[in-house]
């Protein structure tokens, strides 16, 4: 398929998106807005069911995108040699995956054309979160390590 045939997303590199093009490939998952702790001794990275002070829980979206980088120290504008750099993006983030060549999932908005199917196919973290990161005191976030950060289902629902 020539390139003009194929979406954006598959037919340019990162590089190249615009940036509502750059801002569409997120799936709206809000795994990234999760605390994630790092192991000091192995390097290993886990994942918390603790989210941003910013994060909306509902609708698993930032609740102050435009000015996120300003009120949080730490919050990272994703950039494509980021998006390539950062083990703990999880595997399904549409930046890692395009990053590394490859496609997205069936229930990615951008395929699916419904920004629900990312929360029927249990990726996002709707209903997953505990607490926000101003409600936990700090010594209590190894308490909140979650493995259900799963590999999603591979096959569309009632397939």
């Amino acid at each position: 398929m020539a390139d003009e045939e194929r979406p954006f997303w598959e037919s340019k590199p990162l590089e190249a998106l615009d940036a509502a093009e750059w801002e569409s490939l997120c799936d709206g998952c809000g795994r990234c807005c999760l605390v994630k702790l790092e192991d000091e001794d192995t390097g290993a990275v886990h994942f918390t069911d603790i989210a941003c002070r910013l994060f909306d829980a509902k609708s698993c979206r930032c609740g102050d995108y435009a000015r996120r980088r300003r009120r949080v120290r730490d919050c990272l504008k994703l950039t494509p040699d980021l998006a390539r750099a950062l083990a703990w993006l999880p595997r399904t983030c549409a930046y890692r995956l395009r990053a590394e060549g490859r496609r997205l999932a069936w229930w990615h908005p951008l395929v699916s054309g419904s920004a629900e199917t990312v929360h029927e196919a249990g990726i996002s973290v709707r209903g997953r979160v505990a607490a926000s990161e101003s409600d936990v005191k700090l010594s209590d976030y190894p308490d909140h390590i979650v493995s259900w950060l799963v590999v999603p289902r591979r096959a569309k629902p009632g397939r």
